[in-house]
């Protein structure tokens, strides 16, 4: 293994063999935890040191300490040399394990190697990425260090490399993409920054987190700061803060006893860094289209950016909470099939894909995650069912006898089935659109209770991979329940046929998604 590989900047990651992480990983993992700790004790030990440096030994009252103890006895000697040899151990043992640590990247997995006296072997399918995140924490950036993440299907089932160089991060998650879309890796294009290590790192530092070559300007959908700033103020959260402020307001001046004021403090700092971390989170946010998927960045100081491939999306949920119904905002939800280390946007979790938008960058997002909705027809009706307030609008919708169940969202509570997908819509005070596109699903569930069955309503649920999006419509017309529950499934097995999603680059799909009409209306499945 030469030295340039060792750095691994500059080398082709992903050709088969053996490769160490970035030479400052030690330091970033473990190395700074060992300065801070030798730092608290020359702090500790700062007026013995400048004793024994000037000459005046120990003070009066020290008699009893071991420390000075040691000193008089000319244990001093021994000991730094204890402590040097502990700091040599420390570093010696971070050494042997960047040394032990190892990865390569095959034409079908990933596989990581660690460990000094218990070894660890890690290895990640290529067919079975669902995801590449590249994380820059600050400390990282300073060296030109970036952590990557590679989200495989399954429980604890992720690889994670850290740390590599920035460019060779990049780099080597564009070579993972290309052999896990069914082609072979192209040569790697130079892209050095001239300048220097400073230079680079300025740039690094000061560079946009999508790059601009990477995705069509009309693609990209960023985060307004205004937006940014209303969301977090219209959440449920700052809703609970108000209603405690109210409520300590009411109990100091019933009281008369302001000391319930300064028990509060703790949490008023709580709150601000709360409001602080999820603002910085959300700079700099964008979601785009790329060749291998979608690229969602954000981060100010600390930063992420992740490549979703296509076809790893297994559902998507379009909400507006009550408090943004008057903006206009709406938020984005996935379901996924794996897992990540990393927190989304906003401190969110890594499955909010939008954490705000407006109705212009709703639709641009749902057109990035939703590819296979190409249908004109289709297309309108997932609008309609944002923003419809129910009727004969193109969803089967709930009969009227299910109003006591539904009291005032039983006219939006329907389904409908369009080429690809399956479009789950519900409420009326907190609006919520589902979309399950018929080559993820896994099972079809209808429940009929007692209540429902006397009332001949059902419930179906679309089974996906476990995540914050629910697929699950109730109180709908029993007779049209059943038409639904046969259509998607014939749907849902022949989307998945001609499903060429997980080598999206080897080949075209020879067969279109298969058309699949509307449920005919059922007689009484809208009429009491």
């Amino acid at each position: 293994m030469t030295d340039r590989e060792v750095i691994g900047t500059g080398a082709r990651l992903a050709d088969g063999e053996w490769h160490r992480l970035h030479p400052a990983t030690p330091v970033l993992k473990g190395g700074i935890a060992l300065i801070a700790i030798v730092g608290v004790i020359i702090v500790n030990l700062r007026d013995l040191f400048i004793n024994i440096i000037i000459g005046g030994g120990a003070s009066p009252g020290d008699e009893y300490d071991p420390l000075v103890w040691i000193y008089e006895h000319e244990f001093a000697g021994l000991i730094i040399l204890a402590i040097l040899g502990g700091v040599l151990l420390f570093v010696g043992g971070f050494y042997v394990s960047w040394r032990m640590h190892k990865f390569r990247i095959t034409d079908e997995q990933v596989e990581v190697q660690s460990g000094v006296l218990f070894r660890t072997n890690r290895r990640g399918r290529l067919d079975r990425i669902q995801g590449i995140n590249v994380t820059r924490p600050f400390l990282a950036r300073l060296f030109g260090a970036s952590k990557l993440e590679i989200s495989v299907a399954g429980q604890n089932a992720n690889v994670q490399l850290a740390y590599l160089g920035s460019s060779a991060a990049d780099e080597l998650r564009r070579e993972i993409l290309l052999l896990a879309s069914g082609t072979h890796s192209a040569a790697a294009e130079s892209s050095a920054v001239a300048g220097g290590l400073i230079g680079q790192r300025v740039s690094e530092l000061l560079a946009p987190e999508l790059d601009p070559q990477a995705a069509p300007p009309e693609s990209v959908v960023q985060m307004n700061l205004g937006r940014l700033i209303g969301s977090i103020l219209l959440s449920g959260f700052t809703v609970v803060i108000i209603g405690a402020i109210v409520a300590l307001v009411v109990v100091t001046t019933t009281t008369r006893e302001p000391y319930f004021l300064f028990g509060f403090v703790p949490a008023i700092i709580g709150m601000g860094g709360y409001y602080v971390s999820k603002f910085t989170r959300s700079l700099r946010y964008s979601i785009a289209s790329t060749p291998d998927g979608i690229r969602v960045g954000f981060g100010l100081l600390s930063t992420s950016n992740e490549t979703l491939p296509p076809g790893r999306i297994h559902a998507v949920e379009v909400n507006q909470p009550l408090l943004w119904r008057a903006p206009g905002w709406w938020e984005i939800k996935i379901n996924r099939a794996s897992t990540s280390s990393a927190s989304g946007a906003a401190g969110q979790a890594n499955t909010t894909i939008l954490p705000v938008g407006n109705l212009a960058d709703t639709r641009r997002v749902l057109e990035l995650v939703l590819p296979g909705l190409v249908d004109p027809a289709a297309i309108e009706l997932l609008h309609r069912g944002m923003l419809s307030k129910g009727g004969d609008d193109g969803f089967t919708n709930s009969p009227r006898r299910a109003r006591i169940l539904r009291w005032f969202s039983w006219r939006r509570n329907g389904f409908a089935i369009v080429p690809g997908a399956v479009m789950l819509r519900r409420g009326a005070i907190w609006r919520e659109l589902i979309v399950v596109p018929q080559a993820r699903l896994q099972s079809l569930g209808m429940h009929q209770g007692p209540l429902l069955r006397r009332m001949r309503l059902a419930s179906l649920t679309l089974h996906t991979v476990a995540g914050p999006v629910i697929a699950r419509l109730g109180a709908i017309d029993a007779d049209a329940a059943v038409a639904a529950f046969a259509a998607i499934g014939s749907a849902a097995v022949s989307s998945a046929e001609v499903d060429t999603s997980h080598r999206w680059r080897s080949s075209v799909a020879t067969a279109a998604t298969p058309v699949m009409p509307i449920p005919p209306a059922v007689p009484g499945a809208g009429h009491p």
